[in-house]
């Protein structure tokens, strides 16, 4: 996994969350502690009190890294202070397509992660944590389980941390692997044993969550970022980004690009364009087509918006999210049909089932986009497309089931004449450049090119 630290864009003199690139074996604990490691850990335990850690993380401004944004401080302000047991949850789930950021936290400074659980757990007085993760990430659970067994034996977590008459336990705990749990309530459902679904709200998970006891639950990054905040202040932390997107923030970007990687910048700072030529910029220099800022779940923004600064308010203003900033790039080599069919396809295939606007439409969406594809659209399937989008859109039990809307409505918005194109250039059914990819997945029948009725 490629990392930037170019000479073009000096960006940060240190990382302060991909630290194992300053710092080589910090994933072990001796190297951490000598790095200033569990040194927030024990300040918080020895001279703060619970709330004077929550003010600091939200006087810090620090928003969940997640995907939503939702300030991390005044999340943890939520948890009720006289019901117990409550627990903290960190959200490692990472499957939302291109993005890779919390696996290189886990895999490559296990420790920073774990201290930032530990300073949550103390703040809201939660004594059991739970990291859950996708059983994909098997060698980098390994990683953490060996961290956090350090961790205990230097008495770091435990009985009676450091003394302070404060217990705090940390478990892993690896998911089957679906797209749907990385929504909050349906890794909660997930984590009890039953069917990883999203549950209605309210309640919210702050009042009843894990087991329906107060919980907090938390991106692997975010977390990682409440260390260096308590040892350091929050005004420290405002140093980097903007006024309204504190901090840091690890960008993913894959693609189309010669350097594909996690790439660490102060949020606002750099536009979407400088962060192309900081990953090496695109194969055989084509020209940009369009991004995708946080995977398949977040509207596609047009060549013309590449001068958009990289922070959360201004990505929503060129007409997308920020979310996970798992940013994709499609360059001009890639056919928008194709690529929105894909990220359909991304969508019913991980579709949950619970909700009927979710699991037809991109049922419905997906034989729309085949018979494109397979060379028997119509301009009416295109009109159709949109239709069933609207459908969906604001009738979907979770977001997951919106992020399915993305793909469809802002293709059709900003490349639209690229489904006329397409639909005039592949008409009668005859074979195309898809043709062995729709093989594969049985949309069509082969070799003759017989067209399968679906």
């Amino acid at each position: 996994m490629s990392r930037f630290y170019g000479t073009k864009y000096k960006t940060m003199d240190r990382h302060v969350l991909l630290r194992d690139v300053d710092v080589p074996d910090i994933r072990e604990y001796d190297v951490y502690v000598a790095h200033g490691g569990y040194a927030a850990w024990k300040k918080a335990l020895t001279t703060m009190k619970p709330d004077e850690v929550i003010n600091v993380v939200k006087d810090s401004g620090l928003r969940g890294r997640g995907g939503a944004g939702f300030p991390a401080g005044v999340k943890w302000s939520f948890i009720p202070k006289d019901i117990f047991p409550k627990y903290v949850v960190v959200n490692g789930d990472e499957s939302e397509a291109g993005t890779f950021k919390d696996h290189q936290i886990i895999d490559g400074n296990p420790h920073q992660l774990i201290e930032g659980v530990a300073l949550c757990a103390y703040a809201v007085q939660a004594n059991t944590s739970y990291i859950y993760l996708r059983g994909e990430f098997y060698e980098p659970a390994q990683t953490l389980q060996r961290a956090i067994d350090e961790a205990y034996a230097h008495g770091m977590l435990g009985k009676n941390v450091l003394g302070s008459g404060f217990d705090l336990d940390v478990h892993i705990h690896l998911g089957a692997g679906a797209y749907i749990c990385g929504e909050e309530t349906a890794l909660l459902s997930s984590l009890e044993g039953q069917l990883g679904q999203p549950r209605l709200r309210p309640p919210f998970p702050a009042v009843q969550g894990l087991y329906a006891k107060p919980t907090v639950i938390n991106n692997v990054e975010t977390l990682a970022n409440v260390p260096p905040i308590v040892l350091h202040g929050a005004q420290w932390y405002r140093q980097y980004g903007t006024e309204k997107s504190p901090g840091t923030k690890v960008f993913c970007v894959s693609g189309r690009v010669n350097k594909p990687g996690n790439y660490e910048l102060p949020l606002g700072k750099y536009t979407i364009r400088e962060l192309i030529e900081m990953a090496g910029g695109t194969i055989d220099g084509r020209p940009v087509k369009g991004v995708l800022p946080a995977g398949s779940s977040a509207p596609i923004l047009p060549a013309p918006l590449l001068d958009t600064k990289l922070d959360y308010e201004s990505i929503q203003a060129a007409g997308s999210i920020l979310g996970s900033a798992s940013f994709v790039i499609l360059d001009d080599t890639v056919d928008i049909v194709w690529a929105a069919r894909k990220m359909v396809r991304f969508f019913k295939h991980e579709s949950c089932g619970k909700c009927t606007p979710c699991r037809e439409g991109t049922y419905w969406a997906l034989k729309l986009y085949d018979k494109i594809l397979s060379g028997h659209g119509t301009l009416a399937d295109v009109d159709m497309i949109g239709e069933v989008a609207g459908q969906m859109a604001g009738k979907c039990f979770c977001l997951l089931g919106e992020f399915a809307t993305s793909p469809m409505q802002s293709t059709l918005k900003h490349f639209r004449a690229e489904y006329e194109a397409f639909i005039a250039n592949h008409q009668g059914g005859k074979m195309n450049g898809y043709a062995d990819e729709l093989i594969r997945e049985g949309v069509i029948a082969g070799p003759e090119g017989v067209i399968a009725h679906h």
